[in-house]
């Protein structure tokens, strides 16, 4: 094992980047369809199990091998065995709803999974993900008609809300849903004007879709390290799966990669939130979080390539899979790349496909440049 203070000598691999530079990558109808196919399916936390199918068939092709843990995590490995190990982390999961409670009036009251605004689900519709299939339905309360003057005043709970499948009573909907039956929004993608696209579930199914785009493109220059791509579950409750797998991967190096909320729309305060734009490129993030040799390399890599990017400050322990990553065991070198995103934890969450691209890319050639002979000591 070559732990961190063993990696020496800071190198720019110039050969490495104009090499893959030469390389003319875009994204491919293959990996349009693989992003397609994982906005299409459901993965709430703790029931991911259909996105990392839908990532294992599309890995076989590049992968020496994978494997599923007991928390779920989705291993994807080139050129495993090796000393140095490269952890690259996109989670699975999705925000959702679980079915608490069905009335006798057969209408279904939900548990949330994960950070929802209750206002942003009024009027949605939704996926009952059953044992015997998906069941349509939508999300209401008391048509404003017919709610008091001190009612409108108030916001809904997530409890003044129900699921309507359209059963004449709990008996008939007891015969097709049951108690924890996961839910999602009504899934599915859109392509907008200039390259934008929108989907429920953008965070993090964009993630997961540039960690295993970028195993997939680095492998055609077969990296120096061993190198892992991992499909991580339950991020949205509290980075579970990034500390079980990071503790079975054992990396030196790992790069969680989330969504980030992009800033160029009305009402946000970029002397808060920062400066980050739609189809500008990937956001490279500087921090306590960040080892700052990863957040430079990065940097160097797309000066080096004339990648687009963009910069932002982070003062807390990340609220992503980078924060598990950096902790594991002794610590990990890390770093954090994330795409801009507008309308986080909605039903129209919006992404620019260009920054897709460009962000794999960068994590590709990123991985390739990594050798033993590198220093990330701080």
């Amino acid at each position: 094992m070559i732990c961190n203070r063993q990696l020496s000598g800071h190198r720019k691999n110039q050969n490495d980047w104009h090499v893959y530079h030469r390389k003319a990558y875009t994204l491919t109808p293959e990996s349009k369809q693989f992003l397609q196919q994982l906005l299409a399916t459901p993965g709430v936390s703790g029931y991911e199990a259909p996105v990392q199918r839908v990532v294992s068939e599309y890995a076989k092709p590049f992968a020496d091998s994978q494997q599923t843990d007991l928390h779920g995590n989705l291993i994807l490995a080139r050129n495993p065995g090796k000393e140095l190990r490269v952890m690259l982390a996109g989670h699975a999961d999705q925000i959702g709803m679980l079915v608490a409670y069905i009335d006798d009036g057969g209408m279904i009251y939900v548990k949330t999974v994960g950070g929802w605004d209750p206002q942003q689900l009024i009027g949605q519709r939704v996926i009952i993900w059953t044992h015997s299939g998906p069941v349509s339905g939508v999300i209401s309360r008391k048509a404003i008609h017919l709610q008091s003057e001190e009612e409108r005043k108030q916001l809904s709970k997530i409890e003044d809300l129900w699921v309507d499948i359209g059963a004449k009573d709990k008996a008939e909907a007891t015969k097709i849903v049951a108690i924890g039956d996961s839910v999602t929004l009504q899934l599915g993608f859109l392509e907008l004007m200039n390259g934008l696209a929108t989907a429920p579930a953008m965070d993090n199914r964009t993630g997961l879709w540039v960690v295993v785009e970028a195993l997939r493109r680095a492998t055609a220059l077969q990296p120096h390290c061993s190198l892992y791509a991992v499909s991580t579950v339950q991020e949205e409750i509290g980075l579970r799966g990034a500390k079980t797998a990071a503790f079975s991967v054992d990396p030196q190096i790992g790069v969680a990669v989330d969504v980030t909320h992009a800033t160029d729309t009305p009402n946000i305060d970029k002397r808060i939130s920062g400066e980050i734009k739609m189809g500008s490129g990937p956001v490279i993030f500087r921090g306590p979080n960040i080892n700052p040799k990863i957040s430079q390399r990065f940097v160097e890599i797309c000066e080096q390539t004339k990648l687009p990017y963009q910069m932002a400050a982070l003062g807390i322990a990340a609220p992503n899979d980078s924060n598990s990553l950096q902790v594991n065991r002794a610590g990990v070198a890390t770093g954090l790349l994330s795409i801009p995103n507008r309308y986080m934890h909605s039903a129209v969450e919006v992404v620019s496909l260009v920054d897709l691209e460009n962000t794999a890319e960068l994590l590709a050639r990123f991985c390739v440049t990594i050798s033993d002979a590198d220093e990330f000591l701080p």
